[in-house]
């Protein structure tokens, strides 16, 4: 189960944090990836490594926020392969306030970087999916789109992420038609380059040992699996699942 030679991977912010811990795990299956964030050369260098590993990689410059980037970017991956078997919306930042504080700015950055960008992305590589009759669609989303919280305020991202969980089932719905599978991932705390001033905090460990039934951050990699299963050809019956792999913080 789980073999991915032949399969075309596309993971966007696979330069850092979840989406290069990711696309290193779809690497061990033994996949094809396409490596998309903003920063070139940090793709490049990574497109090395994994040709290490065995398996090719194609790094391409995007920013998914960019309509004409992601649409650029959806036909060079279209001209090269043909197809696309699996797109993982990995991509996001955020800048944090509440809502008493939140300028415009924050607000409209936040939902264009984590929302609208996995419409923009989704509704590009949809399209070569349904050519085929196949695709696997995996959304990042966070376990802060599934519940609040009392540790900082952040009602930008809760409110992006929290919409792509809906959307995520709403392309469940409207796809399956066409043999294409929507589901999302609800990380919990992972220290990643978005997150490490904030969770090597005292304060916040102490927040997250609390809350956390597990007592602790996520390790780099425990993602893999959840993105494994999700974008299987195995995993045909599942879609529109919303998947928390968060320690189990939304549990309690």
């Amino acid at each position: 189960m789980f073999d991915y030679k032949g399969r075309v991977v596309v993971i966007t912010g696979a330069s850092s944090g979840l989406g290069k811990q990711m696309a290193k795990g779809f690497a061990h299956q033994g996949a094809t990836l396409v490596l998309m964030a903003r920063r070139l050369e940090r793709l490049e260098d990574f497109a090395k490594e994994l040709e290490g590993m065995g398996v090719e990689a194609y790094p391409v410059k995007c920013d998914v926020t960019s309509v004409a980037d992601v649409n650029a970017a959806a036909k060079a991956v279209e001209e090269k392969y043909g197809k696309v078997d699996v797109l993982v919306n990995c991509a996001g930042s955020a800048k944090n306030n509440g809502v008493l504080n939140m300028t415009d700015e924050e607000w409209e950055f936040t939902i264009d970087t984590d929302m609208n960008s996995v419409f923009y992305v989704t509704r590009a590589f949809a399209n070569i999916m349904k050519k085929n009759n196949y695709g696997r669609i995996i959304n990042i989303a966070s376990m802060y789109g599934m519940v609040g919280n009392m540790a900082m305020d952040t009602v930008a991202y809760h409110t992006s992420k929290g919409g792509v969980v809906n959307f995520t089932r709403a392309v469940a719905a409207e796809l399956a038609k066409y043999g294409i599978t929507c589901n999302a991932i609800c990380p919990g705390y992972f220290d990643t380059e978005l997150t490490h001033e904030t969770l090597i905090t005292d304060s916040f460990t102490a927040y997250m040992k609390s809350t956390v039934p597990v007592g602790r951050y996520g390790h780099e990699g425990e993602l893999n699996a959840g993105a494994i299963f999700l974008g299987s050809e195995e995993a045909s019956y599942v879609t529109g699942v919303i998947l928390p792999i968060d320690g189990g913080y939304t549990c309690v």
